[in-house]
């Protein structure tokens, strides 16, 4: 492990190194030249105003009051005053977005593992490493960092800001975009000269342990057409879940064992340390080169879910149970000109592993409890063993994508931004499912204990041409016509299930040829799917002033397809959804106030669903379509100096159009019995949830408010804030038996206060997060297969688990810093 890590770092530490070095030679001949440019008129106008926020939604600068789509843009001051450092910090911030994170039963925990929405595009993804791709796409800066099972949990700092894109965004930014895309902007070295900021702060959670951080940056020009900008970070959040002391007898055998040994209070901590490293060579007065370096190594340890039937912010688990995630990206951007045409190549190599354990014990417990699973294990001697079960996972990640765009001068009448672009993602899988001690016939081959095997190899590949138009009709109406032609290629091949001892339609006794993966015994899956299409988006701005924008669009997203582990069951197919939106964005009191509104309507056909089937494993079925309609609003104003009010909502409203079948057909009858293996003997169907079922995960409302007072304190400067969040009543799964047994997540609210002082360079900040230590439900996870979940009753009977993720309890800190 350790030399896999170290090969990784130099690999792409010689990469920037290569480029640097490369560039520079090339650089020594340049003259001294300004920053990259940025639209003329939109930095002028940032100069003069400073409530004008620049994004770059719509790959070139533009006043965020110019751009006709729904975007909610966090910027550094607000990331800084609201203490954001993770992705559920600004996650609460943004009405359209939602999420679910992992926790509890045998499933990934902790930061990294949440599956993220955009206005209610959820139908239950439990984020396997076979489902389906994301629908939201997260970039640093230009570069995708969306892995197969979700987005890297980025250490927030030193941002220049977060855009938050909702709707369908996939012309410009490709297939995992289907419903929106999260854009984390860094800021980028520059010659104006050498500065930096130092941040330390201590911190304790209600209920837990302290926690504490240092964060640090420089940027330093290291002649007139180089600088160099690096940042570091290390963060220790204190853990707040206690594991009880408890025992496990299993009715079979008769065997019992304790965690006696695991139980520990405040066991779910986590340090986080990592560092960026960017450097800015002007080759000229038209070509800039940006290579960077960024990684982070993240190390979660228990599991951060409560458990239904004990103590607040108790849970009882027999195995350990954590997680290292460390990740390291090589990029390159190329920005210059040809001609009048701006120039843009963004390239990058990411690579991803993450060491997991995780307790299992619930499985073998009720399958104990249910079809005597514990007579099943055994030794050599036929002794029955201690069925107790858990995984050790390794999950390797790489991800390679380049991009080459084009876009004509902001400033003419008609304005064009186009391209290619190109992204391979592996994903190396790798799954013990361990019993100890158990005997060689039920062993599977090549592995010391397990009795199930997971060692697949995943790729996906998708190749694009896109590009946007824009036409000035007059000078206050513009249309847009915009296009992507995609295509995706997807595959799976190596080995899942038991060893030969057992029959079945996985394992051994499924394979049909010789190992193709190393690790696996042998191949029971290899498939592959591939299709191509086209969408779209158009748009028409009618802006009769500088102070308001009316806007109207239609536009597509999808998802790639991909390939169900089960070698019986076909490749799910992609899914699509269609946008129909209306916005408007208004500016009042000479920019010191902001009034950005949309309504939507969204058309989801072939919806990707996602669950856990036979023998535990994920199924993914098109299941027919749904329809959300919704609205959304962002506000914001400065009354007067120093007091800065801030609020945003959204109401979704998301529900199926036909009822979800356990065997889809084309008319969704789900009285029809279906022949999927093709053996003559239709499989029974049944319905899973009837039309008009509303879709999971996504609350009917969300919103928050802010307000921030900044005053003078002799020669001080002081602040107070306040700031809240509203998140309502949530259904857990799309089927009706599981979301009975689930339960839905209720409403909940959290605030935040903070309070500080400025003086020159210094400044220090004491802050409260949850202020009333309240618990709010972010998700719940129980670990059973389709027969256990589908028998409400006799789980009840048997006394089934659940597990909540639930925010963070209150937590207070203090934070002290200097700039220099």
């Amino acid at each position: 492990m350790r030399r896999d890590c170290s090969a990784l770092i130099r690999r792409s530490s010689c990469l920037l190194l290569a480029s640097t070095m490369l560039l520079g030679s090339g650089a020594a001949f340049a003259q001294a030249s300004p920053p990259a440019p940025v639209d003329p008129a939109a930095q002028a106008k940032t100069a003069e105003d400073p409530d004008t926020i620049i994004v770059t939604a719509q790959r070139r600068a533009e006043d965020l009051q110019d751009v006709p789509i729904a975007i909610t843009a966090i910027t550094t001051k607000t990331l800084d005053d609201l203490q954001v450092n993770k992705f559920e910090d600004y996650a609460r911030l943004v009405p359209s977005l939602s999420f679910k994170s992992g926790g509890g039963g045998g499933s990934p925990s902790g930061p990294g593992t949440s599956n993220v929405y955009f206005r209610g595009v959820a139908s239950g993804e439990n984020g396997n490493h076979s489902s389906s791709l994301p629908s939201v796409g997260t970039y640093l800066d230009e570069q995708p960092i969306t892995t197969i099972s979700g987005a890297l949990d980025v250490h927030i700092f030193d941002i220049a800001r977060i855009e938050a894109l909702a709707g369908p965004q996939g012309t410009l930014y490709g297939a995992s975009s289907q419903a929106g895309t999260i854009r984390i902007i860094t800021n980028k070295p520059d010659l104006s000269g050498t500065y930096g900021e130092i941040n330390l702060e201590a911190n304790n959670v209600a209920h837990g342990d302290f926690g504490y951080s240092g964060e640090a940056f420089i940027n330093t020009p290291l002649s007139s057409n180089i600088a160099l900008r690096t940042v570091g970070w290390y963060r220790r959040d204190g853990g707040y879940i206690d594991n009880i002391e408890g025992t496990l007898n299993f009715p079979t055998s008769g065997i019992a064992f304790s965690n006696t040994d695991l139980a520990e209070d405040n066991y779910n901590d986590v340090d986080t340390y990592g560092a960026r490293a960017a450097l800015k060579i002007d080759l000229d007065d038209n070509w800039t080169v940006t290579p960077s370096l960024v990684g982070q190594k993240q190390t979660s340890r228990g599991n951060f879910a409560q458990e239904r039937g004990l103590g607040d912010l108790e849970i009882m688990q027999f195995n350990p149970e954590k997680a290292k995630d460390k990740w390291i990206q090589a990029a390159l951007t190329v920005e210059g000109k040809l001609g009048n045409f701006d120039v843009t190549y963004a390239g990058s190599l990411l690579r991803r592993r993450v060491d997991q354990e995780v307790d299992y014990s619930d499985y073998s417990y009720f399958y104990d409890q249910l079809a005597g699973y514990g007579a099943y294990f055994y030794d050599n001697a036929d002794n029955l063993v201690n069925p107790n079960q858990y995984i050790q996972a390794i999950d390797r990640y790489r991800k390679m994508s380049h991009e080459l765009r084009f876009t004509s001068p902001a400033d003419k009448r008609v304005r064009l931004v186009g391209g290619l672009f190109y992204q391979r993602q592996l994903h190396n899988i790798e799954q013990d499912y361990i019993v100890d001690d158990i005997a060689d016939a039920i062993t599977v081959p090549g592995t010391d204990s397990n009795i199930w095997l997971t060692k697949q190899i995943r790729v996906d590949r998708d190749y694009a041409l896109f590009g946007e138009l824009s036409f000035d009709i007059t000078p206050t109406i513009s249309l847009t016509g915009g296009g992507r032609l995609y295509k995706y290629d997807n595959s799976l091949v190596g080995f899942f299930g038991f060893s030969d001892g057992y029959s079945g339609s996985t394992g051994v006794a499924a394979c049909f040829a010789d190992a193709e993966v190393s690790g696996s015994p042998c191949t029971n899956v290899d498939k592959r799917t591939k299709d191509s299409g086209f969408i779209h988006r158009l748009n028409a701005t009618w802006k009769p002033n500088s102070d308001a924008l009316v806007y109207a669009t239609w536009s597509r997203g999808f998802r790639p397809g991909g390939i169900n582990r089960r070698g019986t069951l076909p490749p799910y197919q992609a899914d699509f959804i269609s946008n129909y939106e209306a916005g408007t964005k208004l500016t009042f009191a000479n920019g010191r106030m902001r009034l950005n509104a949309a309504v939507y309507q969204l058309d989801w056909k072939d919806i990707q669903l996602s669950f856990l089937g036979a023998n535990g494993l994920t199924e993914i079925r098109n299941a027919g379509n749904a329809r959300i309609r919704g609205a959304e609003v962002d506000f914001y104003y400065r009354p007067m100096a120093g007091l800065t009010l801030n609020a945003g909502a959204a109401y979704i409203r998301g529900k199926l159009n036909n009822a979800f079948c356990a065997i889809a057909n084309e008319d969704f009858d789900c009285s029809r019995d279906v022949d999927l293996d093709g053996d003559d003997i239709p499989e029974v169907n049944e319905e899973l949830a009837p039309s008009g079922t509303r879709l999971p995960l996504t609350a009917r409302f969300k919103g928050s408010v802010r307000a921030r007072y900044e005053y003078p304190v002799a020669t001080m400067k002081g602040h107070v804030q306040l700031s809240g969040s509203y998140e309502g009543k949530r259904t857990r799964d799309l089927r009706t038996i599981q979301n009975g047994i689930y339960g839905n997540l209720p409403a909940y609210s959290q605030w935040d206060a903070s309070t500080g002082l400025k003086s020159g360079p210094w400044t220090a900040e004491l802050y409260v997060r949850n202020l009333f230590d309240k618990r709010g439900f972010e998700s719940k996870s129980i670990q059973c297969t389709e027969t256990t979940c589908g028998d409400p009753d006799g789980l009840t009977a048997i006394g089934g688990k659940i597990y909540t993720t639930v925010t963070r309890p209150r937590t207070i800190g203090l934070k002290f810093g200097r700039t220099f």
